[in-house]
């Protein structure tokens, strides 16, 4: 079964406190998921910012609007610059995406890097290649245009 690899960047015109203040807050993940997938936190998460070992239970629907438990740990913190999440339950045998923050230009150059395999062999490699890459790629793009007019 193959790892794939998703990266994307984009420079935030804010400096790195507001942006790290922003993203370590995981009610703010909503906000910028695109409405289709139905996303939604299942976890009391109060106004705390993430730490290493959290876990953040929620459902979404990444595809056809079918409903999908989700959980993921906070594996590594260090702000203001990275953190990162893994999956422990849900769609992908792997996921792992590392959110890193630089100060650039005025501003702060956000990174995403995921790394995420697929079940069901064969089936889930021919999935990826017509659904789940675009798909991927469609969130990230999401998200850059609701970031463009929220920061």
């Amino acid at each position: 079964m193959s790892i794939y690899h998703y990266n994307a960047e984009q420079w935030l015109p804010v400096d790195l406190q507001r942006a790290w203040q922003f993203f370590s807050s995981a009610k703010n993940l909503a906000k910028i998921t695109p409405p289709d997938m139905n996303f939604r936190i299942k976890t009391a998460l109060g106004d705390h910012e993430i730490y290493e070992g959290m876990l953040i239970e929620y459902t979404v629907s990444p595809l056809f609007g079918i409903p999908v438990f989700w959980k993921t740990k906070i594996t590594e913190v260090d702000p203001p610059f990275v953190f990162k999440d893994s999956q422990v339950k849900g769609p992908f045998t792997l996921w792992e995406h590392t959110h890193s923050f630089t100060e650039k230009n005025n501003g702060t150059l956000m990174q995403d890097m995921v790394k995420y395999r697929l079940p069901f062999g064969l089936l889930g490699e021919i999935t990826h290649r017509l659904i789940v890459r675009k798909r991927i790629e469609g969130i990230f793009n999401y998200r850059r245009k609701v970031l463009e007019n929220l920061l």
